[in-house]
């Protein structure tokens, strides 16, 4: 056996990094991410679009559990847009790339990238997610001042 070609286990946390104002995510295909074909099925790459948003702000200093004990207010997916370009299969190695492209007064609008990592760097597939900031009854609730100042800096109308 060779060891991985891949070398972004050893170049970058697991919990990604900061490339200017975008977050990127690398995430492994394992088996239990195919469907019967060998490809990815298409639910999980919701769930790494999901993974690559919590760490963005993991990596801001917005820890999710915190944010609702401190703050009464939380998260919740308002509605997205996803496009799949092409298949990823079993063990390849994934970079969830997410871009803050718009902040509201309580909500926020990320685009992500999910590509395969290496020379072709293809783009896998590709969201615009719209979360709602709510209080944990559900209802809308404006960021706290706090937040707002710890995303408004890495607002990128490009998501570059």
């Amino acid at each position: 056996m060779t060891p991985a070609s891949s070398t972004t286990q050893f170049l970058m946390p697991t919990t990604g990094v900061l490339r200017g104002r975008v977050h990127v995510l690398p995430v492994r295909v394992y088996y239990e991410d195919t469907d019967a074909a060998g490809i990815v099925y298409y639910a999980n790459y919701l769930k790494y679009a999901e993974r690559g948003r919590t760490e963005m702000l993991r990596t801001l200093g917005v820890g999710q559990e915190r944010l609702r004990e401190e703050s009464g207010m939380q998260f919740v997916m308002r509605d997205g847009e996803v496009k799949y370009r092409r298949p990823a299969r079993l063990d390849d190695a994934l970079l969830v790339e997410t871009a803050l492209v718009e902040l509201g007064a309580a909500s926020v609008r990320m685009r992500q990238v999910i590509r395969r990592e290496g020379e072709s760097n293809e783009e896998v597939a590709w969201f615009m997610a719209h979360v709602a900031c709510t209080g944990l009854d559900g209802k809308p609730m404006r960021m706290p001042q706090a937040l707002r100042q710890a995303l408004e800096a890495y607002v990128s109308e490009t998501g570059k």
